[in-house]
């Protein structure tokens, strides 16, 4: 009888245990790399089906997330846990932004890392502390981070630069997503938004950082023009020496000397007219049968006139 009533106590205990880490489980929100992308693109597909405005994602949205996240992953997180992640994120769009905009830092689309010179990197993160986080783990949800969270009006844009970046050059979060965050939920959850933090924050740092993402479009389509213009220039700088290579001094001299009929005189006379290079294009152009009437009636060199017998000296004391 003891016996029994020892065993039953024990099921009771156990049974009375389970529980307890069950809600510790659940009360205790830790994210990982793949749970924040399963809540990320649950927050994407809400947004295209219309269902965020402002600054947050409505009723009917926070249910449908909530309801799928258990469904995919097994965590019966409330909408504050949910939104606290979300809040989270957004600090992370905003830094990576801000260090995306400045043009010391450029964006690996291929890792989702952030590209700088450690000299950069100190220097930033000395001004900026919670950037240190992103330094080494980068934001490999940045994309759709940007759909998430960029104005209306400039929805999409961020997401070309992230996508870009050659020159990838233009955008706090306080932890890497790569490692494992604790939030807590902090109250009971109701049908009101009011409470979501991001229906609070002021307006004018956002009007700040659409005007500084103006500028850096503005930047980036110079920088481009610039890059343009380099890459012409080195085109006709290859052209140019291509030709030069084809109607070189050396390949008309060397035409020159098996040229049957060509005196002194007329040689060096060639030579010097040879200092132009539309004349060696012509001479190399010609058929070998022309090139001593052409070459005479350009240097205007008749053999007993007074410049023949001084190109004849000049030619003797070479």
């Amino acid at each position: 009888m003891a016996e029994a009533a020892i065993q039953m106590a024990g099921r009771v205990t156990r049974s009375r245990r389970l529980p307890t880490r069950q809600q510790d489980q659940q009360s205790r929100a830790r994210w990982t790399t793949p749970l924040t992308k399963i809540l990320v693109d649950l927050m994407v597909e809400q947004l295209h089906k219309g269902n965020k405005q402002s600054n947050s994602f409505n009723k009917k949205a926070w249910k449908y997330i909530c309801d799928e996240f258990y469904s995919k992953t097994g965590l019966k997180w409330d909408k504050e846990q949910l939104k606290n992640r979300y809040s989270v994120l957004r600090k992370q769009y905003t830094t990576v932004t801000s260090i995306l905009e400045l043009s010391d830092f450029n964006w690996d689309d291929a890792t989702g890392s952030i590209i700088a010179t450690e000299e950069v990197w100190a220097e930033y993160i000395r001004k900026h502390p919670d950037a240190e986080t992103v330094k080494g783990s980068g934001c490999s949800i940045y994309k759709e981070l940007c759909t998430i969270f960029s104005e209306p009006a400039t929805n999409g844009r961020h997401e070309s630069a992230a996508a870009s970046e050659g020159d990838g050059t233009s955008r706090p979060c306080p932890e890497p997503m790569s490692t494992q965050q604790e939030e807590s939920s902090s109250g009971s959850e109701d049908d009101e938004d009011d409470n979501d933090p991001e229906a609070i924050l002021p307006s004018r740092p956002i009007a700040t950082c659409n005007r500084k993402r103006g500028r850096k479009g503005i930047d980036d389509a110079i920088a481009g023009a610039i890059l343009e213009m380099a890459a012409a220039s080195k085109m006709r700088a290859a052209a140019m020496e291509q030709y030069n290579a084809r109607y070189s001094m050396a390949e008309c001299i060397k035409e020159l000397d098996v040229m049957q009929g060509v005196d002194r005189p007329l040689y060096f006379a060639a030579l010097n007219l040879f200092n132009k290079p539309k004349a060696r294009e012509i001479f190399l152009s010609l058929k070998r049968d022309k090139r001593m009437t052409w070459l005479r009636g350009k240097c205007a060199v008749v053999p007993g006139s007074s410049m023949a017998s001084g190109l004849k000296e000049i030619g003797g004391r070479i």
